[in-house]
Protein backbone atom coordinates (compact mmCIF):
# COMPACT_ATOMS: atom_id res chain seq x y z
CA UNK A 1 0.00 0.00 0.00
CA UNK A 2 1.29 3.56 -0.86
CA UNK A 3 0.75 6.20 1.76
CA UNK A 4 1.35 9.80 0.06
CA UNK A 5 1.37 11.86 4.06
CA UNK A 6 1.95 11.52 7.58
CA UNK A 7 -2.51 12.26 7.57
CA UNK A 8 -2.81 9.35 5.67
CA UNK A 9 0.17 7.29 7.84
CA UNK A 10 -2.04 8.68 10.96
CA UNK A 11 -5.38 7.25 9.36
CA UNK A 12 -3.67 4.24 8.34
CA UNK A 13 -2.80 3.43 11.98
CA UNK A 14 -6.50 4.56 13.16
CA UNK A 15 -8.15 1.71 10.94
CA UNK A 16 -5.40 -0.81 11.82
CA UNK A 17 -6.11 -0.26 15.82
CA UNK A 18 -10.19 -0.76 15.20
CA UNK A 19 -8.55 -4.46 13.87
CA UNK A 20 -5.86 -5.19 16.74
CA UNK A 21 -7.39 -7.55 20.10
CA UNK A 22 -4.91 -7.89 22.96
CA UNK A 23 -2.85 -8.79 23.22
CA UNK A 24 -1.12 -8.00 20.18
CA UNK A 25 2.21 -7.64 19.41
CA UNK A 26 3.19 -5.59 16.20
CA UNK A 27 7.12 -4.77 14.59
CA UNK A 28 7.95 -2.02 13.10
CA UNK A 29 10.29 -2.11 10.60
CA UNK A 30 11.94 1.15 8.77
CA UNK A 31 14.54 3.35 8.42
CA UNK A 32 14.78 6.67 10.43
CA UNK A 33 12.53 8.98 9.46
CA UNK A 34 10.35 6.22 7.58
CA UNK A 35 7.33 7.19 10.31
CA UNK A 36 7.04 4.30 12.39
CA UNK A 37 6.33 6.56 15.10
CA UNK A 38 3.64 8.84 12.62
CA UNK A 39 1.74 4.94 12.59
CA UNK A 40 2.30 4.74 15.99
CA UNK A 41 0.37 7.87 16.85
CA UNK A 42 -2.72 6.53 14.18
CA UNK A 43 -2.75 3.22 16.67
CA UNK A 44 -3.33 5.39 20.10
CA UNK A 45 -5.66 7.82 18.52
CA UNK A 46 -7.89 4.76 17.06
CA UNK A 47 -7.25 3.01 20.49
CA UNK A 48 -8.49 6.10 21.88
CA UNK A 49 -5.34 7.18 23.70
CA UNK A 50 -5.81 10.74 25.24
CA UNK A 51 -2.55 11.83 25.82
CA UNK A 52 0.36 13.06 23.12
CA UNK A 53 2.28 10.05 21.69
CA UNK A 54 6.14 10.85 21.10
CA UNK A 55 8.67 8.77 20.05
CA UNK A 56 10.87 6.63 22.92
CA UNK A 57 13.88 6.54 21.38
CA UNK A 58 15.70 7.99 24.95
CA UNK A 59 13.07 6.28 27.55
CA UNK A 60 12.92 2.97 25.59
CA UNK A 61 9.16 2.44 26.24
CA UNK A 62 6.57 4.31 26.64
CA UNK A 63 3.11 3.32 28.25
CA UNK A 64 -0.72 5.08 27.02
CA UNK A 65 -4.04 4.07 28.15
CA UNK A 66 -6.57 3.40 25.64
CA UNK A 67 -10.18 3.23 26.17
CA UNK A 68 -9.85 -0.46 26.01
CA UNK A 69 -6.32 -1.49 26.29
CA UNK A 70 -2.84 -0.30 27.35
CA UNK A 71 -0.45 0.57 24.66
CA UNK A 72 3.04 -0.21 25.33
CA UNK A 73 5.79 1.64 22.46
CA UNK A 74 9.39 0.00 22.21
CA UNK A 75 12.06 2.01 20.65
CA UNK A 76 15.12 -0.50 21.03
CA UNK A 77 17.31 2.00 18.44
CA UNK A 78 19.72 2.70 20.78
CA UNK A 79 20.56 -0.59 22.55
CA UNK A 80 22.49 -3.55 21.31
CA UNK A 81 21.76 -5.62 24.16
CA UNK A 82 18.44 -4.80 25.55
CA UNK A 83 19.14 -6.87 29.07
CA UNK A 84 16.22 -5.73 31.85
CA UNK A 85 14.09 -4.19 28.83
CA UNK A 86 13.88 -7.72 27.33
CA UNK A 87 12.25 -8.98 30.61
CA UNK A 88 9.67 -5.41 30.34
CA UNK A 89 8.97 -6.73 27.07
CA UNK A 90 8.26 -10.21 28.19
CA UNK A 91 5.57 -8.93 30.90
CA UNK A 92 4.30 -6.71 28.28
CA UNK A 93 3.53 -9.28 25.11
CA UNK A 94 2.29 -11.47 27.53
CA UNK A 95 -0.44 -9.00 28.90
CA UNK A 96 -4.13 -9.81 28.02
CA UNK A 97 -5.08 -6.12 27.94
CA UNK A 98 -2.33 -4.64 26.03
CA UNK A 99 -1.00 -4.13 22.55
CA UNK A 100 2.53 -3.89 22.32
CA UNK A 101 4.75 -1.96 19.24
CA UNK A 102 8.39 -2.71 19.01
CA UNK A 103 10.34 -0.47 16.79
CA UNK A 104 14.28 -1.77 15.95
CA UNK A 105 13.69 -5.06 17.69
CA UNK A 106 16.40 -7.01 15.78
CA UNK A 107 18.35 -7.09 19.62
CA UNK A 108 15.35 -8.15 21.23
CA UNK A 109 14.22 -10.58 17.73
CA UNK A 110 13.83 -13.88 20.13
CA UNK A 111 11.81 -12.42 22.75
CA UNK A 112 9.43 -11.40 20.62
CA UNK A 113 6.79 -13.89 20.62
CA UNK A 114 5.60 -16.33 17.32
CA UNK A 115 2.61 -14.16 16.49
CA UNK A 116 3.00 -10.93 15.29
CA UNK A 117 2.47 -8.59 12.72
CA UNK A 118 5.12 -7.51 11.12
CA UNK A 119 5.15 -4.00 9.38
CA UNK A 120 7.60 -2.60 6.99
CA UNK A 121 7.66 1.20 5.94
CA UNK A 122 9.76 2.08 2.94
CA UNK A 123 10.82 5.14 2.32
CA UNK A 124 10.33 6.14 -1.54
CA UNK A 125 10.46 9.91 -1.65
CA UNK A 126 10.34 12.89 0.84
CA UNK A 127 6.13 12.78 1.12
CA UNK A 128 5.61 8.42 -0.09
CA UNK A 129 5.99 5.33 1.84
CA UNK A 130 5.28 1.92 0.62
CA UNK A 131 3.51 0.07 3.80
CA UNK A 132 3.38 -3.95 3.95
CA UNK A 133 1.91 -5.99 6.31
CA UNK A 134 3.19 -9.88 7.27
CA UNK A 135 1.39 -11.88 9.60
CA UNK A 136 3.36 -14.74 11.55
CA UNK A 137 2.13 -16.87 13.35
CA UNK A 138 2.71 -20.46 15.49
Amino acid sequence: MLIHSETEMIEYGKKLAQSLQAPQVLELLGDVGAGKTTLTRGIATGLRVQEPVSSPSFTISKEYQGEKYRLVHYDFYRLNDPGIMAEDLLDSVSDNNTITIVEWGESIRDVLPENRLRITIKNLDENTREVSEEKYEA
